[in-house]
């Protein structure tokens, strides 16, 4: 059982898949699974081993699940003693199980293969994020224009979500060419679990977009989730600044930092 369990470990990494391990990490009495008994479970709640099966399981499950939301690791502590009182089970003995989200490395999606967002494609990839490329346009979307990046999908913007899994582990940043492509293309995105969603450009531009999508009964609160003008306010000029500027906003996000200056 363990073997498979591991087999499956290697292949989320191998898929850039998310799951979540949970291990018994203490058992004490009379408990349905002992110490080191470890289940994966998949973010569509498929299940790979046991920790116990029945009421237990199921709410470890539950656990697991909303550990793959919030990436956050839980220690949960079980009775199994008495089922009025909530306990799971009635083996009388105590267990705890550690649930551990494995979350593939964040996806950065750079929509738009200008001169922003091939820079931004750069240092997205050199700090550590899979990178996916698209465009419109397909001659700006191939490994010759812009090099570096994962994936690429010259496909119209709209069409992204029905091309790959736009998961909470998704950063979505729009160096698009201009409001009319946004316009278009922002509905289907802003219904996506994505993590982050910025738009590059003025204020002023941001205002038509917003002007717009309202119009297409897009509303607000989808609306107040992008990030726009996007970035942090470094005095950015040139490609480069600028994918500076954006991803120092996503790692401030990301680590809940405050973009403050860190002297005294």
């Amino acid at each position: 059982m363990n073997t498979s369990i591991y087999q499956a470990l290697a292949e989320l990494e191998e898929n850039n898949q998310a799951a979540a391990l949970c291990t018994v990490v203490r058992s004490r009495g009379s408990t349905p699974r002992n110490s080191a008994s470890k289940m994966l479970v998949y973010a569509d709640g498929g299940i790979i081993g046991t920790v116990g099966g029945g009421e237990l399981e199921n709410r470890v499950i539950a656990e697991a699940l909303e550990a793959l939301k919030d990436g956050t690791p839980r220690l949960l502590e079980y009775n199994m003693v008495d089922p009025e009182r909530g306990d799971p089970g009635i083996c009388g003995g105590q267990l705890e199980v550690f649930v551990e989200p494995i979350l593939p490395a964040p996806m950065l999606v750079v929509i738009g293969g200008g001169h922003v967002g091939k820079a931004v494609v750069h240092l997205a990839k050199w700090l550590g994020f899979r990178v996916a490329l698209s465009d419109d346009r397909p001659e700006f979307c191939t490994p010759e224009a812009v090099p570096g990046a994962d994936a690429y999908h010259p496909v119209p913007m709209h069409e992204l979500p029905r091309q790959f899994d736009i998961t909470p582990q998704t950063y979505l940043v729009l160096t698009t060419r201009g409001a009319n492509v946004d316009m278009a293309g922002l509905p289907a995105l802003l219904q996506s679990p994505a993590a982050y969603i910025g738009v590059i450009g003025s204020k002023r531009r941001w205002a038509t977009t917003v002007k717009a999508l309202r119009e297409q009964g897009v509303p607000d609160e989808q609306i107040q989730r992008v990030h726009s003008p996007i970035g942090l306010e470094i005095q950015a000029e040139t490609p480069e600044e600028i994918a500076v500027s954006i991803l120092a906003e996503i790692i401030m996000l990301r680590n809940g930092g405050t973009g403050k200056s860190m002297k005294a």
